[in-house]
């Protein structure tokens, strides 16, 4: 993606925000193969970010389909505010190691408590290359949760 890509995304986004009457400050944009990963700061967060990250992940999704109209190249938008996602990833891969761990060691498969797709992917990549235990997805959105099972 080309640096005036770049900077028309941040502009868009810049503009977004003034609109909506929010003070955030853009951090970084960085490119990434096909993902623009945008980092803000505000004062606030939690008012961008809602309960369990819904609000942060449609504020995403919008500002993916503005800028879309304005960017000359396909992209997908990664959004985070004030580190949310990143101490969220950190979270999960910290759960996963620690709740595999248990069940390798009590040989008796663990429920982790329901988790968006997204969510449950970092589970199961932490988890992965784990010769010890496995992990399954079951149940329905929006109660759809990650079962880590002892290998036989």
């Amino acid at each position: 993606m080309s640096q005036k890509n770049l900077n028309v995304i941040k502009k868009a986004i810049q503009e977004f925000f003034e609109k909506a009457n929010f003070e955030v400050d853009i951090e970084s944009v960085k490119e990434s193969e096909d993902t623009v990963f945008v980092s803000l700061k505000m004062e606030e967060p939690q008012v961008l970010i809602g309960e369990g990250g819904q609000t942060l992940n449609e504020l995403q999704h919008l500002l993916k389909l503005i800028i879309k109209r304005k960017a000359e190249s396909l992209f997908y938008l990664d959004l985070d505010i004030n580190n949310y996602k990143k101490k969220k990833i950190e979270y999960l891969k910290e759960l996963a190691v620690s709740t595999a761990n248990e069940v390798s060691l009590m040989r008796k498969e663990k429920e982790l408590p329901p988790m968006t797709a997204y969510e449950r992917r970092v589970v199961h990549m932490e988890l992965a290359s784990r010769e010890d235990v496995m992990t399954e997805s079951i149940g329905e959105e929006p109660e759809r949760r990650l079962i880590i099972k002892p290998r036989p």
